[in-house]
């Protein structure tokens, strides 16, 4: 059985690693691969530092969130701001106070960045990406994360509006 060649749109050039303009250079196997993780990082980290700066503790400097506005119900999310003013002041126990979910998710997040970016980071330098490219073994299918993530969220967002426990998981402020 013959392997199938790639599609190319009709007319279209091949695709060379010749200089893409005056004064370009000329792209190596693994240029631009840090450009997304790296973007990424640099958008959080402006956003964070926003938060960090803009006091969400006090109120009206954020829109309220829609949901408790409107049903008195608070989402996952609830309190999500001030957690995140929390963490940026190294404050975690407040952070907790606000919104434990919102802790752990962001934690969570940090570090699949930092795998994404050292995984990009050795695919640059030429390195095979291999099983152990990163600091765990074993990599987990995004869609295995974002069930999981989604499933938390839910059961979070029940338990923070059960009146027993609205004391401890409540969008604290």
């Amino acid at each position: 059985m013959r392997a199938a060649r790639p599609l190319r749109l009709v007319g279209a050039a091949p695709r060379s690693s010749a200089p893409r303009g005056p004064g370009a250079a000329p792209r190596g196997p693994g240029a631009g691969r840090l450009a997304a993780p790296l973007g990424w990082g640099a958008s959080v980290a402006v956003a964070t530092g926003v938060v960090a700066v803009v006091d969400p503790h006090v109120p009206g400097r954020y829109p309220a969130c829609p949901l408790l506005a409107l049903t008195g119900l608070a989402c996952p999310l609830c309190g999500a701001l001030r957690a995140t003013h929390d963490l940026a002041h190294l404050d975690v126990a407040g952070a907790f106070a606000a919104n434990p979910w919102w802790v752990v998710v962001a934690s969570g997040l940090v570090a699949a960045w930092a795998v994404w970016t050292l995984r990009a980071w050795r695919s640059a330098l030429g390195r095979p990406a291999g099983r152990r490219a990163g600091p765990w073994p074993v990599r987990v299918p995004p869609r295995v994360v974002a069930v999981a993530v989604g499933a938390s969220a839910a059961v979070f967002g029940v338990a923070r509006n059960v009146p027993a426990l609205e004391n401890v998981l409540g969008p604290g402020g």
